[in-house]
């Protein structure tokens, strides 16, 4: 009798824990289990509301884009993701101007990576191949990398010191730069 008590308490238990586990595991999934999809499987940001916009030499060009702007979102990137309309990035934002690199591992789809400058002008223009492991850097600080699928750059006049238009692009100073204009400075020479 003893033993039969002693086997449905033990039994009760197991269902006990079985049943908390559940319940835990089953809770809300964090902001980069919401992002990032899993291992193998493209990660796919929200299309922000505001088109960037680029400034060439042979006129505006403007583009839809996602925007990866955490840690976990920047390093997935554009990994698993077989294509892209011709109109559209991924726009990486770096908390502060730095030096960057950049490789394709897992990304099946040959880009253009774009180096951007913390005031927004671009100052480099890179090829990723697909599946290649070679570091990609621009040699200077940056603090947006924009990516688009190859080719996209030469056709649409984008180069060197551009310039790239849209909220997420300066909207928080670096180090010595000054604060973004509000509205709200002295306008010069009004007196």
């Amino acid at each position: 009798m003893a033993f039969r008590n002693w086997l449905t308490a033990g039994a009760l238990g197991v269902i006990l824990v079985v049943a908390a586990g559940a319940y835990f595991y089953s809770g809300q999934p964090t902001a980069s289990q919401q992002t990032i999809v899993g291992a193998g499987q493209a990660m796919i940001l929200p299309v922000d509301p505001t088109p960037l916009v680029v400034a060439t030499k042979g006129g505006d060009k403007s583009f839809s884009i996602e925007i990866a702007d955490t840690d976990a979102e920047r390093e997935a990137g554009l990994m698993y993701r077989q294509d892209m309309a011709d109109d559209h990035g991924m726009l990486f934002v770096f908390e502060m101007q730095k030096q960057v690199g950049f490789w394709m591992h897992n990304t099946p789809m040959p880009l253009d990576l774009i180096f951007v400058g913390q005031d927004g002008k671009i100052r480099a223009v890179k090829h990723g191949d697909p599946f290649s492991d070679a570091v990609i850097s621009p040699g200077v600080p940056v603090r947006f990398v924009l990516e688009f699928k190859a080719g996209t750059a030469a056709a649409n006049g984008i180069g060197y010191d551009d310039l790239l238009r849209h909220p997420a692009v300066g909207t928080a100073p670096g180090p010595g730069m000054p604060p973004t204009n509000k509205g709200d400075a002295p306008t010069p020479g009004a007196g």
